[in-house]
């Protein structure tokens, strides 16, 4: 008889995205849990390894966690999620972060060839689209097994501003938002719908276009408020809806910086558009019809992308 084991999901990244992670597959019981981080902060993924097996058995989770240093530990992982690398302060662009987090991203990528080649794997490190460009090249997973997290999050927080300014329930709110993940993402606005009714029909232009503004610059607001770092309970939860999609087959239709090969005339860059996250990884790629309006806008956004991906020397 096969025996059936839980899931493993590795999260590479201990700091406040990955505590969060693994506190969220414990609590949504995905699997256990490997949160690794580099040997200078093992005692902090140790840790919160230790606190949250100590929560769970306050509610009764089985899922563990295991803190490690050791790569050997994140062999076989199902899922992996990538946040290790340095958040934004104040005043800084996602692209700022470009050249420390490559370093680290070069080794996250060939430590996941060599000890989890199987996983699917989200990342989370900014600069999004580059690093996840990075991620793909070195690691040699094939396309379908690597995704960048930033439209779930971007789409998150759109539709919070739109409840907040219709004052209804965030769950009747269905929107997109494509493109890079950067300031000049795309919320297609004509897509947008309120309990099956269109956004534009509720809303003005002129309510409508503080919160596009406000949700291009969503990251920056937080990194603002903060002061010692990035978002990180957004993140965290939007990439677990994508690792949930995967593990659970729910074949859940989400933005997702996916690779692109001619579709939206993109060729060989990973970009925001809406894909379907089923058991196979990215199972599909979706083309949506745009306007003249929106085209130029995605391909504003597709060229701030190209200028930071063309700049990695990988």
């Amino acid at each position: 008889m096969h025996h059936k084991t839980k899931k493993k999901i590795g999260l590479i990244g201990g700091g406040q995205i990955g505590g969060n992670l693994a506190l969220l597959s414990v609590q949504k019981q995905l699997g256990d849990v490997v949160l690794y981080d580099i040997p200078a902060a093992e005692g902090m993924v140790k840790g919160k390894a230790l606190d949250i097996n100590q929560l769970s058995a306050v509610d009764g989770y089985d899922a563990r966690v295991l803190g490690t240093t050791d790569w050997k530990d994140v062999a076989g992982s199902d899922v992996i999620i990538i946040t290790a690398g340095v958040p934004r302060k104040p005043g800084m662009s996602r692209e700022d972060l470009l050249e420390i987090n490559l370093k680290i991203m070069r080794d996250v990528a060939t430590n996941i060839k060599q000890h989890a080649p199987d996983a699917f794997v989200i990342n989370i490190a900014n600069p999004l689209d580059a690093m996840v460009y990075a991620l793909h090249k070195i690691s040699g997973l094939p396309k379908h097994m690597v995704v960048g997290m930033a439209g779930v999050l971007d789409t998150s927080r759109f539709k919070c501003f739109v409840a907040e300014a219709l004052g209804c329930s965030i769950r009747d709110i269905e929107a997109l938002v494509l493109g890079g993940h950067g300031d000049d993402m795309v919320p297609l606005i004509r897509y947008a719908t309120v309990g099956g009714v269109p956004l534009t029909e509720l809303l003005p232009k002129e309510k409508l276009d503080p919160i596009i503004k406000r949700t291009r610059e969503g990251g920056a607001e937080l990194v603002g408020l903060y002061k010692t770092g990035s978002a990180y309970f957004g993140p965290a939860a939007s990439a677990i809806a994508m690792a949930e999609s995967y593990l659970l087959d729910r074949k859940r239709v989400l933005p997702g910086a996916a690779l692109l090969e001619g579709q939206y005339g993109i060729n060989g860059y990973f970009f925001g558009v809406p894909v379907t996250i089923g058991g196979h990884g990215v199972e599909k790629i979706h083309e949506i019809k745009l306007n003249a309006e929106e085209k130029a806008e995605m391909e504003k956004s597709f060229q701030s992308v190209k200028k930071t991906v063309d700049s990695v020397k990988l």
